[in-house]
């Protein structure tokens, strides 16, 4: 992407390629039931006298680029005329490039701008993680009403907790057995690029990880030098992803050219560290080609115990599944174009023959759907996700058996169980809670609990 170039921020160009783009879409509409962005264009079309695009107003073009949520899901897995078609389409960074020319031209709020920035803020909300826990708590009818005053969330949207002591402290004071009996025991060298979420969030769940890893004879560094940028991404603050990315790639040189595997916890963050940053680096930076090297090294998590198994094999001692899982697969996790490594990976348990795969957007979308004015909306997207969820848990429910709602990302899994409670009679009776894949597949070892 030439973003360094004035032109990408010239509005009549702009608006030249999204008419193209659009009319393109609209003579299509395979994607109309992708997100909302596809509907509300097309429902813009059909509202003019004419039924075309020509009629539309410019201006009306930011409803649509307002509910994308940079899920890659278009460009993945519909639309016909990705490159190499002559059409070349991109419909996911074209909307980066609008909100691109938003920032620049600052009109991306300024609460907006705080919210993105995931360091500074866990670094202050783990010295108050009980208060600030307290005070997200969707049960916090005092608090919440302020939070979506001030801040524009809304006041239903579950929110991350944040922990008292990171992942990257937990794993220097933590040590995690290697198994000598592994096959691939000195076979890997890897590092764990925690990601803002298991950093702050949930390094419980980064715990798990490494220790899954140690199990199967993989001893793995903990490092988080900063945000991969997607928050940033989102907003089109192109320049500080790049800062993130070079900040990044710099600190983790040395495990970057000394050959070690990169882990990275969270589908979007590898996304970036994979796909992201070495098109939005310019080549000609000075760290473009140290980028490129850190993109070949990065495993998403279930990726990497996958490939363990393939090349090596796993660590003896896993007993069977434990229960039925409703597996979502991560937007973008999709969008590496790796496979569903994450059903590949439960697969590999003992008697894993009831895994239902949901191919389907959770709506989430990052911070987009946590927001007052998507979080409704967020939820009709994610509906089907959460429709089938619902089947799962009810049958197994009826079976008297565990069951498991999961997803690679942690908060598309917060998301669905969210939909699947907003279901009603049509949910079990007892809430599910959200589940990694790795945190069943590390149960399967024993390493936590198994469920009642």
């Amino acid at each position: 992407m030439d973003w360094q170039n004035p032109d990408f921020y010239n509005e009549a160009a702009l608006d030249t390629e999204l008419r193209r783009v659009f009319e393109i879409c609209h003579g299509c509409r395979r994607c109309f039931n992708l997100c909302d962005s596809f509907p509300r264009l097309f429902d813009l079309i059909d509202a003019t006298p004419s039924g075309e695009l020509h009629d539309v107003k410019s201006s009306d073009f930011k409803k649509v680029a307002d509910a994308c949520t940079l899920c890659d899901m278009c460009f993945m897995t519909k639309c016909p005329y990705v490159p190499p078609h002559e059409f070349n389409l991109d419909f996911p960074h074209l909307m980066l490039r609008y909100r691109a020319v938003e920032m620049k031209k600052g009109e991306v709020p300024l609460v907006d701008r705080e919210l993105t920035k995931t360091d500074r803020n866990g670094e202050i909300a783990k010295f108050v993680a009980p208060l600030a826990n307290w005070a997200t708590s969707t049960d916090n009818k005092l608090t919440r009403p302020v939070l979506e005053t001030v801040a524009g969330l809304h006041h239903e949207a579950a929110l991350p907790k944040y922990a008292s002591k990171t992942f990257v402290a937990r794993a220097k004071d933590e040590a995690a057995e290697v198994s000598k009996d592994a096959p691939a025991y000195g076979q890997r060298k890897a590092v764990i690029y925690a990601t803002c979420s298991m950093n702050y969030n949930d390094p419980d769940l980064g715990m798990i990880a490494r220790k899954v890893l140690a199990k199967n004879g993989v001893a793995a560094d903990v490092v988080y030098p900063a945000c991969c940028g997607m928050p940033q991404l989102e907003q089109g603050n192109i320049a500080q992803v790049v800062e993130n990315a070079r900040k990044v790639a710099s600190d983790m040189q040395k495990y970057i050219e000394g050959g070690y595997d990169v882990i990275a916890l969270v589908p979007s963050c590898a996304l970036m560290l994979k796909l992201e940053w070495p098109l939005l680096v310019p080549k000609n930076d000075p760290a473009y080609g140290l980028i490129e090297k850190l993109a070949q090294a990065t495993f998403d998590l279930t990726e990497y115990i996958v490939d363990i198994a393939k090349r090596h094999g796993l660590a003896s001692g896993m007993k069977p599944l434990a229960g039925s899982v409703a597996l979502h697969l991560a937007c973008h996790a999709r969008a590496q174009n790796m496979g569903a490594k994450a059903a590949d990976m439960l697969r590999l348990l003992p008697q894993a023959d009831n895994i239902t795969v949901l191919e389907r957007c959770s709506g989430h979308g990052g911070s987009w759907g946590v927001k007052k004015d998507n979080f409704e909306v967020a939820l009709k997207v994610g509906k089907p996700v959460a429709t089938k969820a619902a089947a799962v848990l009810k049958e197994a429910e009826e079976k008297q058996q565990p069951a498991f709602v999961a997803s690679e990302c942690p908060l598309a899994a917060m998301h669905i169980v969210q939909g699947v409670e907003r279901l009603g009679g049509a949910a079990p009776k007892t809430a599910p809670r959200a589940w990694h894949p790795i945190e069943i597949f590390a149960m399967s070892y024993g390493i936590t609990r198994e469920v009642a």
